[in-house]
């Protein structure tokens, strides 16, 4: 952290990445910090709760916020989701506006854009995917954005390549607030290395059965241990709401699973660089989606009414 002499020479904000689902709001916010830190699929609304990712250069410290896709929610895991990410919005200092640039502006996106009427923090716009859109597409389309709402600034990048993410950084360094950083200098996210790990198993579950499992399913860190070693002993549980579910989970002879735990564990040895010792488990728990402290965990809050 800062020392008091510093405080006065440094800047510190919270940029909120909010978005349709999959508009490339996770692999945006690992491209500008430089590292992964939120899971990516091409399974819609994988991530449930915000994650922050920190990007410290110089003076400056940038804390991005991934939030969970805006849709129309129709369950109440849905609707926690999206009143976390319009959470996210309200409290964060700058909101960036992802858009898929190929997709364009859908029925869902009218949604989102009247809810970022009510959203008084200065907002970004940024068209991403532009690689696969014709230039001009992109400029008609960054031209009728700006008439319907007042952008800051617009950016049109590849998240996934990495071009035009610089650009946006810069940006960001002159537009946020003076004051101390609220995370270290080596910082790159506020998620624990359990949740984290638990985040890498996740992925590599929708990766695997993302067609045959709802994305309701979730895992569980359950026991994180350091070993005199050095190496992680790590415990993990995959709840799914049926017991129909945990067969496709298991697989036959147990071959999905073991599959799923290989690629969690390979990207997990390279994220630590350190031995990982992973065991994972699958379990059958009914109408987790209705329990409050199941939300807590995710930090969510749990929505009152029916869901």
């Amino acid at each position: 952290m800062n020392t008091p002499d510093e405080l006065a020479d440094t800047s510190c904000g919270f940029i909120a990445l909010v978005g349709a689902p999959n508009a490339g709001k996770s692999t945006l916010l690992n491209a500008l910090v430089g590292t992964k830190v939120s899971i990516v699929t091409h399974k819609a609304q994988t991530t449930r709760s915000q994650v922050r990712g920190v990007l410290t250069l110089d003076s400056a410290q940038l804390v991005f916020v991934d939030t969970p896709g805006i849709f129309a929610p129709k369950k109440r895991l849905e609707r926690a989701m999206v009143e976390n990410a319009w959470g996210g919005a309200g409290d964060s200092d700058i909101v960036a506006f992802i858009l898929d640039a190929d997709r364009g502006v859908t029925p869902d996106i009218e949604t989102l854009l009247e809810g970022l009427e009510n959203i008084r923090q200065p907002k970004v716009l940024i068209l991403n995917k532009i690689d696969t859109v014709k230039h001009e597409s992109l400029l008609a389309l960054s031209q009728s954005l700006n008439e319907r709402l007042r952008f800051e600034a617009t950016f049109m990048l590849s998240a996934l390549k990495g071009h035009g993410v610089k650009d946006f950084i810069d940006w960001c360094i002159k537009h946020i607030p003076p004051g101390p950083w609220h995370f270290p200098e080596d910082h790159l996210t506020d998620l624990t290395m359990a949740i984290t790990a638990a985040e890498i198993t996740r992925e590599k579950l929708f990766l695997r059965v993302h067609d045959e499992i709802p994305y309701n399913a979730t895992v569980e860190t359950e026991s994180f241990k350091i070993q005199k070693d050095g190496s992680y002993k790590i415990d993990q549980v995959v709840y799914v709401s049926r017991e129909s579910h945990k067969k496709i989970v298991l697989g036959a002879g147990g071959q999905t699973i073991k599959a799923i735990g290989a690629e969690s564990r390979r990207e997990l040895m390279e994220m630590y660089e350190v031995p990982i010792h992973l065991f994972l488990f699958v379990k059958v728990r009914e109408k987790w989606a209705d329990d409050p402290e199941r939300y807590r965990e995710m930090g969510l809050e749990f929505p009152s009414g029916k869901a």
